[in-house]
């Protein structure tokens, strides 16, 4: 559960003509990740014209069933085999003569809807023009001595632009209102037309055009309109016949297509990641769990009755960096672990963060946010969209409960701090003591992080790392001599003389490593060890008193609760009462927020950083169908 499952590489040899077979196999076996052959002797690409078929078919497809409507789930026969590669290029040519005779109703569909949204803005346009009854075409004649303009203007400037206009021979006629918009009939000598044209630009004129369709009288434009309407609802209605007729004709084939393109998919896809062939031979590799190569061979046996070669290995040292993990989390954890992985990928081998992350994580939200109430609120609304919220519900409902505990533990519902008593401490009264918790808490998970890192480094090879850098266990040493020193002299305990000396010991082994590893001239080499031997102690410090955050937030749960209080005590009944419950939801949403993001950051910066590479490559089986689960 902390760590990636052991892989094996494998490399799977099979004739040529079966190598679709071979790759439904492994995508049925479920647990098979493709990589790149490292067969030198295999340098030819058996498989990428496969692929090449196997996308224009599938993209034929994709369009041919937004086309037709959805058909449902697909159900895979368990003896359905995979088709060849000429199959594969007599269906795609298929799909393109389907896709020619359909292209002619989707084009159709188009040009109808386009046609649609021209009659809508004519439409809107007639609105604005039924008033006026007159013939527009007269109205709006090009070759008459008046030049006649239609447009709208805010009422304000109706009247200014109206005695203006009078002054220049033109005269006004408003025929409608909209709003603030009076719309309205410019008329005057068209000599005189350019001269206007600046006064109705400064007054806010805008012209409105009249379409070829509707220059006539709005009465016949309407009905000129309606009738458009009714053919294009004919056009409709015979081109979802047409739609009809092709779907009942090509349905069946095009089931059986999707059918057989999922059967493609799994050699199409580990043609991507490397499928490697020569003459009638074919290679597929890749990584397989070792728990799982006995029911690989099994597999393998029952379709190919021993016509395979199969050679299974561990991954050697050079090539650890580009196994990918397979983790298996519980039901319970798998919440959290897209938490995890949006800071990154475990490396294989390496310690997993997940179950740490989310106890802790839970931990500092319920210290910072304890409060009977608003844990209650919180947890409530992850169950009230628990379907919206997915898994990620869950989160919400552990973060509530927890919440809930530290507020039982406070003694606070609602930031009321004297209902009841608490089971633990209350941080208005006993800050000192926050405080020192939190630090200490600190400085147990820099430990646990200082831990993790050296497992990590010993698992991945790098022993020195592991037990003489500054993040291994010489930098434990200092850390937990250093705390001991810091204690004893704060007099919590008696230990300054073998805590300085285990400080001390680690310091120096953690400077002489920085020395061995430094390669440089001598000045360059002290200056380099002196800096880095610092950065050791500065860091490590600064990240343990970063969790005073802890206690800080924890206070201000309860400073913003008082807040709200003394706002409320000097309001009326129903102002107490509105302000106490105003108040609550700003906290409850505000300060919620705040402190789910600083527990992240603590987990991020004070824990990942230290031991988490992050770089790591997940496991992608290969596949039937892209909606497959992940592991």
């Amino acid at each position: 559960m902390l760590r990636a499952e052991p892989l094996y590489r494998i490399q799977l040899l099979m004739l040529a003509s079966e190598a679709q077979d071979a790759a439904l196999a492994l995508a049925r076996f479920g647990v098979f990740n493709p990589a790149p052959c490292t067969l030198e002797v295999l340098d030819e690409s058996p498989a990428m014209a496969y692929r090449e078929a196997w996308l224009e078919a599938e993209a034929r497809l994709t369009k041919l069933r937004a086309q037709c409507g959805e058909t449902g789930p697909l159900a895979i026969p368990a003896d359905a085999e995979a088709p060849a590669l000429a199959d594969l290029e007599e269906l795609n040519a298929w799909l393109k003569e389907v896709w020619t005779a359909c292209l002619a109703c989707h084009e159709s569909d188009a040009q109808i809807a386009d046609a649609r949204s021209r009659l809508e803005a004519l439409d809107d346009t007639l609105a604005k023009l039924e008033r006026l009854n007159v013939d527009l075409a007269q109205l709006l004649r090009a070759d008459s001595l008046l030049a006649v303009q239609i447009g709208s203007l805010p009422v304000a400037g109706l009247k200014r632009v109206t005695e203006a206009l009078s002054m220049t021979g033109h005269l006004v006629s408003r025929f409608d209102q909209v709003g603030d918009q009076v719309f309205a009939v410019i008329a005057g000598p068209r000599i005189r037309r350019d001269e206007v044209r600046g006064l109705l630009a400064q007054a806010g004129w805008h012209e409105l055009p009249v379409p070829g369709e509707l220059r006539t009288h709005p009465q016949a434009a309407r009905t000129w309109l309606e009738a458009e309407r009714i053919r294009l609802d004919t056009q409709s209605g015979a081109t979802c016949q047409v739609r009809d007729v092709l779907r009942d004709r090509f349905g069946p084939r095009l089931n059986e297509a999707r059918l057989r393109l999922a059967l493609a998919r799994p050699l199409a896809e580990a043609a991507l990641a490397g499928v490697r062939g020569k003459g009638g031979l074919t290679a597929l590799s890749g990584w397989v769990p070792k728990r799982q190569l006995d029911t690989l061979r099994d597999t393998l046996n029952e379709h190919f009755h021993g016509r395979y070669w199969l050679d299974v290995r561990e991954p050697s040292a050079r090539e650890v960096a580009d196994v990918p993990s397979l983790v298996r989390y519980p039901g319970w954890l798998a919440p959290f672990v897209p938490l995890v992985k949006s800071y990154g990928i475990p490396r294989y081998g390496e310690f997993d963060p997940a179950l740490p992350f989310a106890f802790t994580w839970l931990l500092l939200f319920g210290a910072m946010f304890g409060d009977i109430g608003h844990g209650a609120v919180i947890l409530l609304l992850a169950v009230l969209f628990h379907r919206r919220l997915g898994r990620m519900a869950w989160v919400g409902i552990a973060a509530g409960a927890v919440s809930m505990l530290f507020g039982a533990l406070y003694g606070s519902i609602f930031g009321y701090e004297n209902l009841i008593e608490p089971l633990w401490l209350s941080p208005l009264h006993d800050p000192i003591r926050v405080l020192t918790l939190a630090v200490g808490f600190g400085g147990g998970f820099i430990t646990f992080t200082l831990l993790a890192n050296a497992w990590n480094k010993a698992v991945a090879g790098r022993a020195s790392e592991a037990l003489f850098d500054s993040s291994g266990l010489a930098g434990l040493a200092f850390y937990l001599g250093a705390a001991g020193v810091l204690a004893s002299l704060a007099g919590a305990a008696d230990l300054v003389q073998p805590a300085a000396t285990l400080a001390g010991l680690g310091l120096a082994v953690v400077a002489a490593f920085k020395w061995h590893e430094a390669k440089a001239g001598l000045g360059e080499r002290i200056l380099v060890t002196l800096i880095e031997t610092l950065e050791t102690v500065i860091n490590l410090f600064s990240n343990t008193l970063s969790f005073m955050r802890v206690a800080a937030f924890s206070l201000n749960h309860v400073a913003l609760a008082l807040a709200v209080f003394t706002l409320a005590s000097g309001l009326g009944t129903a102002g107490h009462g509105l302000t106490i419950v105003l108040g609550n939801i700003v906290i409850i949403v505000l300060e919620g927020a705040i402190v789910a993001i600083q527990a992240l950051r603590l987990m991020y910066y004070e824990g990942f950083s230290r031991f988490f590479s992050a770089d790591g490559r997940e496991f992608v089986p290969l596949r039937l169908t892209p909606q497959q689960a992940k592991l």
